[in-house]
């Protein structure tokens, strides 16, 4: 697996927290389907872990949750990154045996099953194919969306699932906007971010460091949408890493001048780690930035 896409200096997603509306139901499917363990938890809080260190992914009770609606801005899914092949043909056989209803894209750059939790938040699990068989042109990656192969990839599964490995990692987020040329100009501009796929004219996929995509974007049940209610279920931020003060201070400057706020934490809250500080961006979707991370 190529891991220096999630290290500095890329701009890569650490941690995600989403709003769940039953704690106990969605730490028993974060552990029993998905696989991971609980770092950390409080009444209304979990912290969730692949290595037992360090959490990628919280959890947290909103009181008198409110379902998710069609036509919201935020969560499309996130995407947990398994470190090989044969790691996701295990995942793949884990499911299979719980019966759990799974969709499947067989991307080029990588495959990918997909699941909702309990509230209907989706979940992407992925395995990157080796970057040198990704096809460039230009400044943009081929990728498109085939069946996945599952009689090729059951033949490497080996039946040692024991939940998600170490090495695992955020590996990306895919977010419904409301309007997408906003967004890029918002990403772009102001995050440094590079346009690498665009899917028409409702999607695009930006990256840094040649990565088939850090962060996706798509219009496609969300155009002119706006952001779920406070207390809804679904995205509550997530985590970008950046590489230094100085690209940070470039970020805060060029997110003033395009008029978007720059808030900054009185204290930072344990789950999910450091918090230098965070925005919202075009669709009502808060980025936390920290220098954290390796």
């Amino acid at each position: 697996m190529a891991t220096h896409f999630h290290q500095k200096p890329n701009t890569y997603v650490s941690h995600v927290q989403i709003k769940v509306s039953n704690l106990d139901r969605s730490i028993e499917y974060y552990q029993n389907v998905i696989g991971f363990k609980v770092l950390e938890r409080t009444e209304q809080t979990a912290a969730l872990t692949a290595d037992g260190e360090t959490s990628i992914l919280s959890i947290e009770e909103v009181k008198d949750a409110l379902p998710l609606q069609k036509g919201q801005t935020g969560l499309y899914h996130f995407a947990i990154l398994v470190p090989t092949r044969k790691d996701l043909a295990n995942f793949v056989q884990h499911i299979s045996e719980l019966n759990v209803p799974i969709g499947t894209g067989d991307h080029h750059v990588s495959e990918a099953i997909y699941l909702y939790d309990p509230d209907g938040n989706g979940i992407e699990v992925y395995a990157d194919r080796p970057e040198e068989q990704w096809i460039w042109n230009g400044n943009m990656v081929y990728m498109t969306t085939e069946p996945v192969n599952f009689r090729s990839l059951l033949a490497i599964a080996d039946g040692t699932w024991k939940g998600l490995p170490e090495g695992t990692v955020m590996g990306h987020i895919h977010l419904s906007v409301s309007d997408l040329h906003k967004t890029e100009e918002f990403y772009t501009k102001a995050l440094g971010y590079e346009v690498v796929t665009r899917y028409g004219s409702r999607a695009l996929f930006i990256s840094t460091g040649k990565y088939h995509h850090h962060i996706g974007l798509n219009t496609w049940e969300s155009l002119g949408g706006s952001p779920a209610p406070e207390n809804s279920v679904g995205l509550k931020s997530f985590t970008l890493v950046l590489e230094n003060k100085e690209k940070a201070e470039i970020i805060k400057k060029n997110l003033r001048e395009m008029g978007y706020v720059v808030e900054y934490f009185e204290s930072a809250p344990k789950l999910g780690g450091r918090q230098d500080f965070s925005t919202i961006d075009p669709s009502g979707i808060r980025i936390i930035f920290t220098l954290e991370g390796e």
